[in-house]
């Protein structure tokens, strides 16, 4: 293998692809990134055989080939390299050789041929997605998937829900449910589970530009995203996802329209008393015409109040207000609109028009 590349270019490819390789194995060809030289292009694959990420780059070939090279090392290496292009060269000795300005260093390798390639997956479905609204949306809810260690493994992951024309993507982690929907083209409707894992890989690959498009594809068993010169394929997670629709049509008995941004910034500031105490909600009595937001912890009181339009009961509630305030900050409407049925019951934040995001929120006990 020979191959000229640009070492900005290099570098990034590297950056994107270490995110699958494996740190916890007992294969060492999994602690390394494959490089495949060939036409005019370098193609840069990591996989840790359940999150597969494979980006392309050009190049100048002047001889093609594929090697694997530690992908810490090497991504160190290429790191600390000037800004200049890098020739990459497999020595007689089965080295690479790396050359940049006045730089110059040898690796050790492996056979291309050793490593686990990227299963070739047919998809069943399909969708195509603004890249920058499926970035926004898995912005907007992965914050809710529950920890690795919670015992039900199926939620750790976001679910794609595909009916009706609209993607649904929701997360649950037993206390509260984030979820945000476009409108998409499909035939089918359809559920997959995508792990927290691949969907925080791919919200770091993704651009900002909403012409910018990626293809999914699904299989019984994996999940492939199409992102410009990017593929990461990811297995699916297994076992029956949460009822979500359910808890989202509920009836309430209180509905209050309020002005997102003041609601956020007096939660922000009672939670600063509540943060010093895991035991200390954040209480909200909600009355004709104002939200009372009051904290009570050793260390000091607090109290906020934001005007309001009620709908129905007062009453009051108490709740964590970083559960409050995460779902609060991932909406961008002037006014939100929030359904309340009783001190015991959860709450859902919601657009006052439509439903393109719900988060429901379970309330903590009030004690006397």
């Amino acid at each position: 293998m020979y191959v000229i590349c640009n070492r900005n270019d290099l570098m990034k490819s590297v950056g994107i692809v270490s995110k699958a390789v494996s740190t916890r194995t007992t294969m060492a060809i999994l602690e390394d990134i494959l490089l495949d030289a060939e036409g005019g292009s370098l193609t840069l694959v990591g996989n840790d055989l359940d999150l597969g990420i494979q980006t392309t780059i050009e190049a100048v070939v002047r001889k093609e080939g594929s090697i694997c090279v530690n992908a810490k090392m090497f991504s160190e290496m290429i790191r600390r390299l000037p800004d200049d292009d890098v020739t990459l060269e497999t020595e007689e000795n089965g080295r690479i050789k790396i050359e940049c300005g006045h730089s110059k260093y040898t690796m050790a390798t492996m056979p291309g041929e050793d490593f686990p390639r990227l299963p070739e997956v047919e998809g069943r479905q399909e969708i195509l997605l603004s890249q920058a609204i499926f970035r926004q949306m898995i912005n907007d809810t992965i914050f809710s998937i529950a920890p690795e260690n919670s015992g039900r493994p199926i939620l750790t992951g976001e679910l794609m829900d595909i009916r009706d024309g609209y993607l649904y993507l929701v997360a649950v982690d037993g206390f509260r449910i984030s979820m945000k929907r476009t409108m998409v083209q499909s035939q089918e409707n359809f559920k997959v589970t995508i792990p927290g894992k691949a969907m925080n890989e791919i919200r770091n690959i993704l651009e900002t530009e909403e012409d910018s498009l990626m293809n999914v594809s699904f299989t019984g068993k994996h999940a492939l995203f199409r992102m410009n010169d990017t593929i990461v394929l990811t297995r699916l997670l297994e076992g029956t996802f949460l009822n979500y629709e359910r808890n989202l049509d509920m009836e309430f008995k209180t509905k209050v329209t309020v002005n997102r941004r003041e609601l956020f910034e007096s939660v922000d500031r009672a939670a600063l008393i509540s943060r010093e105490s895991k035991n200390s909600p954040i209480r909200l009595e909600i009355g004709e015409e104002s939200i009372i937001i009051t904290s009570n912890a050793e260390n000091g009181t607090s109290r906020e109040e934001v005007g309001l339009v009620l709908e129905g009961e007062p009453l009051t509630i108490a709740f964590n207000p970083k559960y409050y305030l995460e779902a609060l900050k991932s909406i961008d409407d002037l006014e939100v609109q929030i359904l309340y049925n009783s001190s015991l019951t959860p709450c859902i934040i919601q657009a006052t028009e439509g439903k393109d995001y719900q988060y429901f929120i379970l309330p903590i006990r009030m004690h006397a």
